[in-house]
């Protein structure tokens, strides 16, 4: 048990620290590590269908996730334009093949997307006692939460299909690592693992990372959907296994909800 670790995420744990964990993170899956990353893509034959139109950014938002569509925890609906909201231009990858997999974790659009808008969403955590307060199991069941950065970005003819195209790449030449500058903050993923694809998009690239924080190395998944036009780009992590290492599930019913929005 890290027991230095827990107590110092413990008393981190505001809403400013959950941010910047969630633009600076990435993670694994020891359970995964013989998938081959060509696995990560769902339902690739339909590129091939005709594009759709662009959505606007009134478009984006209205179909954004909200507060009303989760039945469990918090959506932040003003990550757009904030201190917190990490852009393209603000990301900097020491290699430019990897580029696509630093921007998803950045929570950054990939591309030059017509419009873009930003979601959070964070697990209700385990209520504790005083009395449990200071217990090491009980800071890391009350840690045991998931974080969700939501990017939607709608692309003009073709773009949205190259984002999705450039993701996969990025996947295979990546598997044994990257370091990146986002916001000034330099992060480093030591490996990249394709994964079996959630369901419910026309295409989508799955991966777990694992990047390294104070000599230690902490899980993170993405995964980059196309529906239609539009990209839905999901980033998760979990505050204990930040901690301890420890795999996590990651939220399907997140995504499964934004795509539904889509139509």
């Amino acid at each position: 048990m890290r027991s230095t670790a827990v107590r110092r995420v413990g008393l981190a744990a505001s809403a400013a620290t959950l941010a910047l964990l969630a633009t600076a993170c990435g993670g694994s899956d020891d359970g995964d590590k013989g998938t081959d990353a060509k696995d990560s893509t769902a339902s690739a034959s339909a590129s091939a269908a005709p594009a759709a139109k662009a959505l606007t950014a009134a478009e984006l938002e209205k179909a954004a996730l909200a507060q009303a569509d989760v039945d469990n925890g918090e959506v932040d609906t003003k990550i757009s334009g904030s201190a917190d909201d990490v852009t393209k231009d603000k990301v900097k990858s020491e290699d430019a093949a990897c580029a696509p997999l630093a921007l998803a974790q950045s929570g950054a659009a990939q591309g030059d997307p017509a419009a873009t808008v930003k979601r959070m969403w964070t697990e209700k955590g385990e209520e504790i006692s005083d009395d449990e307060a200071m217990t090491e199991e009980a800071m890391l069941a009350s840690l045991d939460v998931e974080m969700v950065f939501v990017t939607l970005a709608s692309y003009e003819e073709g773009g949205a299909e190259k984002v999705v195209k450039d993701t996969e790449a990025a996947v295979q030449k990546c598997a044994g690592g990257f370091t990146y500058t986002a916001a000034g903050e330099k992060a480093e993923t030591v490996k990249v693992t394709g994964t079996e694809a959630p369901k419910g998009a026309d295409e989508a690239v799955a991966m777990n990372m694992s990047v390294t924080a104070d000599s230690e190395e902490m899980p993170f998944k993405i995964v980059v959907a196309r529906k239609g036009s539009t990209i839905v780009s999901v980033g998760a992590m979990n505050l204990a296994s930040a901690v301890t290492g420890k795999d996590f599930e990651f939220p399907t019913q997140i995504l499964d909800t934004q795509l539904k929005k889509l139509g």
